[in-house]
């Protein structure tokens, strides 16, 4: 039997009801092979995460971000341009602005998606590396993606070490660009690119204007999750650490009301600036804030501002197919989707079950269930018929603990009130890898 369609994401404006279920009739046990052939689809073909493709950055946008002192701006903040040309006047209307030393200079592309491109820069003062992401803001769907993004990474008051971090965000029009900050109500740009998103139409300027957003964030050299794993022999200790760090980073992001909703080996990057690799939750495009919801009482499960992500309902079907928990293919789902992406990313690392993206070509980390021919989304398969039962391990070789098997087994339940909690699971993994 064929698989049903790929679901349809949904952008959360819409009020269309999503079907509460797909008509299964294949009711049989999970059948897996390490390598399968199926198109993974996410809101965001070809995410923006920063990886290690060489590539040629293209003359019109192989430009310079430089600082700007400019007279009576709105905001009377610092402004940037983006402008490879020397220093001298920058004139536009009746302004004259004097352009400063340049602050970042974009070295090489290192990733490309469908909204827009991530290069490899240097910070001109500092000399430090960085990533710089710029997303065209055309379209209200690619300013809602890049706003979803900017207030997760700006709601943090703490930095973790398993987080990128953003180091600042800018918003780029006409040549000229103006610094972002979280929920600036005096300026004006911010407010138009928020209510672009809520309108669903573009209130920031005439289509003719280009319209950018910048992410300055802290660039990891190693790649992706993928590229890290796959190019290297199994160790075990790896895993053991980057479990870890997982549910490290995934516990950090639940306490301030993060939920992910788009957690899998691509959005994982890798820094090996201090010797050993330390992974990177990354690509906050589809993640939510939630807040003024939930339970009151702080408490374990409690996050910031006594909202339990737990029990704050979210109804947008979206994420990438193969790490969606089946809750999520019905839209009505918690934080608790996160845990089963975790769960099968952390999976298919340890047993390099891999399939091929129809798309890229690419060989990526993921599980799944064969059903004839097709492969199918564990999640997908978990919706069609709860009662399957997983094969963990699904290779006989594998060396996995009695420990690691059973908080897999928990983690993808199908009832996400039977999946541990980022806490609950961030104990149990310390345990867990500490007993293998």
């Amino acid at each position: 039997m064929k698989s049903p369609p790929l679901c349809k994401i949904r952008n959360e404006r819409e009020k269309t009801p999503f079907p509460q279920r797909f008509d299964f009739n294949v009711k049989k046990p999970m059948d897996t092979g390490d390598r399968g052939r199926r198109r993974t689809k996410s809101v965001r073909a070809g995410g923006l995460g920063v990886g290690l493709k060489d590539a040629k950055i293209k003359r019109e946008e192989g430009h310079v971000l430089r600082s700007l002192t400019v007279g009576n701006t709105e905001d009377n903040e610092v402004l940037m341009e983006d402008d490879c040309s020397p220093g001298g006047d920058f004139k536009s209307g009746k302004s004259e602005r004097k352009v400063m030393a340049p602050r970042y200079s974009l070295l090489r592309e290192v990733g490309r998606g469908s909204y827009g491109v991530v290069y490899e820069a240097i910070a001109r003062r500092s000399g430090a590396r960085v990533a710089v992401k710029k997303l065209r803001c055309d379209a209200p769907e690619n300013v809602e993606l890049a706003l979803a993004e900017f207030w997760a990474l700006t709601s943090l008051e703490k930095r973790h070490e398993n987080v990128v971090q953003l180091e600042e965000c800018v918003l780029q029009r006409n040549g000229m660009a103006q610094k972002m900050s979280h929920g600036n109500k005096r300026s004006k740009q911010y407010l138009r690119l928020v209510e672009t998103s809520l309108k669903g139409e573009r209130v920031l300027g005439c289509l003719e204007e280009p319209c950018y957003l910048w992410f300055v964030m802290e660039f990891c050299e190693g790649g992706d999750l993928n590229q890290f794993i796959l190019s290297r022999r199994p160790d075990p200790c790896t895993n053991r650490s980057f479990m870890l760090q997982l549910t490290s980073a995934v516990a950090f992001l639940h306490k301030n009301n993060i939920v992910h909703r788009d957690l899998k080996p691509d959005n994982i990057l890798i820094s090996e600036k201090s010797g050993a690799p330390v992974l990177k939750v990354a690509d906050f495009g589809l993640s939510k804030v939630c807040a003024g919801l939930g339970g009151r009482d702080r408490g374990e499960e409690g996050g910031k501002g006594g909202v339990n992500v737990n029990k704050f309902w979210l109804s947008s079907a979206c994420g990438s197919d193969f790490y969606m928990a089946p809750e999520v293919w019905e839209g009505h789902y918690t934080a608790k989707a996160d845990i089963f992406a975790l769960g099968i990313i952390i999976w298919a690392m340890i047993e390099r079950i891999t399939f091929i993206d129809a798309e890229s070509k690419r060989e990526l980390l993921g599980t799944y269930v064969r059903q004839g021919t097709e492969i199918v989304p564990v999640g997908e398969a978990l919706l069609e018929n709860p009662k399957m039962v997983l094969h963990i391990p699904q290779k006989r070789r594998t060396s996995m603990s009695d420990g690691i098997v059973k908080l897999l087994q928990d983690m993808l339940a199908v009832n996400p009130q039977d999946r541990p909690d980022a806490f609950e699971l961030e104990t149990r993994m310390d345990q867990v890898t500490c007993a293998a």
